[in-house]
């Protein structure tokens, strides 16, 4: 070893940085966390509120939805009505015209209920019986094919492919 230079800590490392400048580097280290971590809480916050609103929203939409679900309906419903009403205000109707009023209120009925979905259940006669749309009322001796739909005795109703009303149907007995 030579004079000049003084024995060498092992436990120092060459390079360390002295204590001076170690906590500068700390310190800018804390300040950016430190604002990295403010600027995600308010990002957070943001977001839990454009939640909460979105929420909101469209708990509002659901309740509009289902305050006003029936206002088409309604709205096809009033020609109906309206043709009953005149009817009805003929003192001196024939019977011909009572029947044409109500074949044509009738129409006009048929029509509403097809123009929001509401779909007739009427099988025609050697149907196979289709326990999801018909509900037999009663059982019959036929030649034809067991379960197996005779007459329609009330029709059925469906919307949107959910069923309101099951047609009441006569089927064929076993043989």
């Amino acid at each position: 070893m030579s004079e000049n230079t003084a024995p060498q800590d092992p436990s120092t490392p060459v390079d360390a940085p002295s204590a001076e400048t170690a906590a500068p580097d700390l310190a800018t280290q804390l300040a950016d966390i430190t604002a990295k971590n403010a600027e995600l809480a308010d990002l957070y916050l943001r977001a839990q509120a454009d939640v909460q609103n979105a929420r909101r929203r469209a708990d509002d939409e659901v309740a509009k939805a289902r305050k006003f679900a029936l206002e088409s309906f309604a709205d096809s419903l009033l020609p109906v009505l309206d043709s009953l009403e005149a009817g009805l205000a003929l003192p001196n109707a024939t019977i011909e015209q009572i029947r044409e009023g109500s074949e044509a209120t009738l129409r006009q009925l048929k029509s509403a209920l097809e123009r929001n979905k509401v779909i007739e259940i009427a099988p025609p006669a050697g149907t196979k019986f289709d326990p999801h749309h018909h509900q037999a009322i009663s059982v019959v001796p036929a030649e034809q094919e067991a379960n197996t739909v005779v007459t329609v005795l009330q029709k059925g109703y469906s919307i949107a492919e959910r069923v309101l009303r099951p047609a009441l149907v006569t089927v064929t007995a076993p043989k």
